[in-house]
């Protein structure tokens, strides 16, 4: 009875250790999906702006939706396929980066801390010092070029200067 007792508590341990071993597992994973998603939207950005028509001056995305269906030309153009929702928090709603009233960048609304401190790709060395994914910013800056600093995170009011600031979250219908 005594051996049957020591074999369920150390069975115990060991699932509860195998728990933790899956439970990280699946955070790198989230982690690598947000890496991807956040480069993706921050490439449409990028896209939207450089791919602005003959004769138009560059500008950023007034919303999300812009890099969905761009209808600059007489042909909408599409910069990115569909709004994905944030791979952390699961939702379909994102922290959004503007400069002004345009779409600068977006960044996860999770407060949790990232597992992943180092091995970023280029352009996101950044990233392996910041305490949450919110942190995390996935944008350009008003030339477009992509955000290789991170601007300090201000829930101020827009003073309509050109730097970069973030928004209240925007809510997206995951498509």
């Amino acid at each position: 009875m005594l051996a049957l007792l020591l074999g369920l508590a150390l069975g115990g341990i060991a699932l509860m250790a195998a728990v933790d071993v899956w439970s990280l597992a699946r955070q790198r994973i989230r982690e690598q999906e947000l890496l991807f998603v956040g480069d993706q939207y921050r490439r449409a950005i990028q896209r939207y702006y450089f791919g602005a028509p003959r004769g138009t001056g560059r500008v950023l995305p007034t919303s999300l939706e812009d890099l969905l269906e761009d209808n600059r030309y007489p042909v909408p153009v599409r910069h990115l396929r569909r709004l994905y929702p944030d791979p952390i928090t699961g939702s379909a709603e994102w922290g959004v980066l503007r400069v002004g009233q345009r779409v600068a960048g977006v960044y996860s609304l999770s407060e949790k801390q990232p597992v992943k401190r180092t091995g970023f790709a280029p352009g996101y060395e950044q990233f392996g010092d910041k305490a949450a994914y919110r942190d995390w910013v996935f944008g350009v800056s008003p030339s477009g070029e992509p955000l290789t600093v991170m601007p300090p995170k201000s829930t101020a009011p827009d003073n309509g200067s050109d730097t970069p600031a973030p928004t209240h979250p925007v809510r997206r219908n995951p498509s």
